[in-house]
């Protein structure tokens, strides 16, 4: 299934295909401030609608994840890392997408908080 998405003021927008079976609620800093519900999946089925400079980026501690922001609205729709395979990823913030009952997924909870 493709889903749309974006940052609140439209300035930051995308598609995303596969299915969300999941979400991830992390603890650490930075997620537990956003309140966000992460969808994993490989980057290559995250197509942007606007273009990449469109979104800012912030990283911290190790600096693996690039933690993607509209400076615009400061809504986070996505971030990018790579996973411990190698594999170039994307983390999908389903509060960010459109038509999706988020009530309906189930959510993992990880403890990023510990690493």
């Amino acid at each position: 299934m493709i889903y749309k998405g974006s940052c609140h003021c439209g300035k930051v927008a995308f598609e995303v295909e596969g299915e969300i079976n999941e979400a991830l609620a992390c603890n650490c800093s930075i997620c537990s401030r956003k309140g966000s519900l992460l969808w994993f999946m490989p980057r290559d089925k995250l197509h942007l609608l606007t273009p990449e400079d469109s979104a800012s980026t912030y990283t911290f501690n190790k600096h693996l994840i690039k933690h993607r922001f509209c400076p615009i609205c400061g809504i986070h729709p996505y971030g990018e890392g790579i996973d411990p395979k190698g594999n170039q990823m994307a983390a999908i913030n389903i509060r960010c997408l459109e038509d999706i009952d988020i009530a309906s997924i189930p959510v993992q909870n990880f403890d990023g908080r510990s690493m």
